[in-house]
């Protein structure tokens, strides 16, 4: 970790909120402990579902309250220069619990990346598991990439959840980077923080940033400091660890600083506590929609 310089699946939990219901800003702690897995992008299931396991290993080691992972990290993001393997909902399904028995092995909860198969739509979504391995719900990637579009749909549906009573949201990829609206509907409802898994690089070909934040690099980086600031909470991106990374996994405080990241390509647990009282929801409160009237 460096500091910067610059289905079938029954949900039942009621942590879910739908849009329409704000949680309490005020939490029972006043820091979380979070953990990023920028993990390598391996070809099989059942080698990420080790890496799972490790990592949330390490996690509890460290007293993480929850660990996210990258986007649809099981079984791998769809429409890229890579393979994947061809879809098995049950396969996914097996999945699935192998997650929820590892989070409550080790008590340590998940924000997961997976595909998931509902009333025959395929979705881009994130599992969230607490602690014990109940799961408490999914957040679905609703704005599809042209590229991805062959591949999964839109759900139509937002959510909030919480850990050790922090409310906190998800947003998918493309949609934090290109839709800011995803980030600001959970920070208006009392998001502390914002898990943003993604992929953005290859193992294949590419250029190789050497310095966060660099002005001639992609623009991500710039983009996760602008989906903090401008909504005054944490954002925490989480990308595979690549050869040839567009962006770092990357912690950012409610002020626009990037706390912490990933070297890239590098596999790595990035651990951080997270001050509550400096996510305020400020300027996500602010927002007014009554100044920006339909023409």
């Amino acid at each position: 970790m460096r500091k910067c310089v610059v289905g079938t699946v029954q949900i039942t939990s009621v942590k879910e909120r739908e849009a329409g219901e704000p949680m309490a800003r005020k939490s029972a702690t006043s820091h979380l402990r979070i953990g990023l897995a920028a993990a390598r992008n391996l070809p099989s299931v059942e080698e990420r579902l080790k890496t799972v396991d490790r990592f949330l290993g390490e996690a509890a080691a460290q007293g993480v309250a929850i660990v996210c992972f990258p986007e649809t990290y099981l079984p791998g993001l769809r429409g890229l220069d890579f393979l994947v393997p061809p879809h098995d909902q049950d396969r996914q399904e097996t999945a699935l619990e192998d997650v929820r028995a590892a989070a409550g092995r080790h008590g340590v909860a998940v924000v997961m990346g997976m595909e998931w198969e509902v009333a025959a739509r395929r979705h881009n979504v994130a599992f969230v598991i607490s602690k014990d391995g109940a799961i408490e719900g999914y957040q679905a990637k609703n704005q599809i990439p042209v590229e991805e579009e062959p591949y999964y749909v839109a759900e139509g549906r937002r959510r909030l959840f919480e850990v050790d009573g922090v409310p906190f949201g998800i947003t998918i990829c493309h949609e934090g980077w290109r839709y800011p609206e995803a980030v600001r509907w959970s920070a208006i409802r009392g998001a502390r923080i914002v898990f943003h898994p993604q992929l953005t690089g290859s193992d294949r070909a590419g250029a190789t940033i050497e310095r966060w934040g660099d002005p001639a690099s992609p623009y991500y980086e710039k983009a996760m400091i602008a989906r903090a600031v401008e909504n005054t909470v944490y954002f925490a991106s989480v990308n595979y660890a690549m050869r040839y990374q567009d962006s770092a996994t990357t912690l950012i405080g409610p002020d626009g600083d990037c706390l912490a990241y990933v070297p890239y390509g590098e596999e790595q647990l990035l651990v951080h506590d997270v001050d509550l009282a400096r996510s305020t929801g400020f300027c996500a409160r602010r927002y007014n929609p009554a100044f920006y009237p339909q023409i």
